[in-house]
């Protein structure tokens, strides 16, 4: 299967055509290493910018200040986006002092129900096998919609939180685990679950006593998954089933928030091309890379109007 020309993507004409290992050799030893070199004060920043946004707008909530309710949806986003945070975190790359890497993908997987242990045995199994059918945990978990209910139902989120709280209560039962969960990795996981599981319990006791974690937590996060799923489905949503990352991913070109509230993961080309370099040099690696992406899309309203506009179209 080849990637798909037309308004959804770019196709650069190269002879013969490069692939993600030929770019990387083409870059050099020096350079590489350059880009691959990690460090904390890139990262340390801009979790304070990150996590300064969700603690403002949740003050802003719970005072009950003016306009509060519309900030709801937009609480929800920053609060869901830390996904790409704890995804950076299972590379290792946001920081260069391991333990902060782990801090902050632990964290962020228990704000938004994704079990940062497991997580990182899925997502690795993601890398090694992107847009495979039969060996992509991505596609295996739930194919992209390809009908207009199939689409609505996706984006609303309520999919993804079924799917992860199962997920929880089957990792801490610690029964019929993945064949990417290697055995020495399933008493870390079943332990991760366990104090999951202990500290939403605690969240629900919490309820019963002040409703504000609802209104700071839960419902946002209920009102930004949607932008979440759209988000998502441009990485590799009509991409080939192919190995070369430069077709089975796409780069979006978007506006400096939404690549700051990503953590830059919108150049994902560049990301599965070279999973070893952190947020702040994918910029440069973008500019380096420029003239080999064969699949990228002008924004993701642009992105979206595309994919729907072929939603239930059986040519495809």
């Amino acid at each position: 299967m080849t990637t798909e020309d037309g308004p959804m993507s770019k196709t650069s004409q190269h002879s013969p055509a490069p692939d993600h290992r030929s770019v990387a050799a083409r870059l050099g030893a020096e350079t590489l290493a350059r880009l691959n070199r990690t460090a904390d004060a890139p990262g340390l920043w801009h979790l304070a910018g990150h996590g300064g946004l969700i603690l403002g707008l949740g003050i802003w909530i719970a005072q009950g200040w003016v306009l509060w309710w519309a900030l709801l949806p937009v609480q929800g986003i920053a609060l869901c986006f830390l996904f790409t945070l704890e995804h950076e975190a299972t590379h290792k790359t946001p920081f260069a002092t391991p333990w902060l890497n782990e801090a902050a993908g632990h964290l962020s997987g228990l704000l938004i129900l994704l079990p940062f242990t497991w997580f990182r045995y899925f997502h690795l199994a993601h890398h090694r096998h992107t847009n495979d059918p039969e060996r992509d945990p991505e596609l295996l978990s739930g194919a992209k919609p390809e009908t207009w209910r199939a689409y609505l139902i996706h984006v609303s989120g309520l999919p993804y939180w079924w799917g992860m709280l199962g997920q929880i209560l089957h990792n801490a039962r610690d029964r019929d685990p993945a064949p990417y969960i290697p055995a020495r990795a399933r008493p870390r996981i079943r332990r991760e679950a366990r104090v999951m599981l202990a500290l939403y319990a605690l969240t629900g006791a919490s309820l019963l006593i002040s409703p504000l974690l609802f209104w700071v937590w839960l419902l946002p996060l209920l009102l930004g998954q949607p932008a979440l799923r759209l988000y998502l489905l441009a990485e590799h949503g009509r991409c080939a089933f192919v190995a070369n990352m430069l077709e089975n991913t796409r780069t979006t070109y978007t506006n400096r928030a939404v690549r700051y509230l990503a953590w830059n993961m919108p150049y994902h080309i560049e990301h599965h091309s070279l999973p070893n370099v952190p947020f702040h040099r994918l910029p440069e690696l973008n500019r380096l890379m420029a003239e080999d992406l064969r699949v990228t899309s002008e924004g993701y309203a642009r992105f979206t109007r595309d994919y729907t506009g072929t939603l239930g179209d059986q040519s495809r």
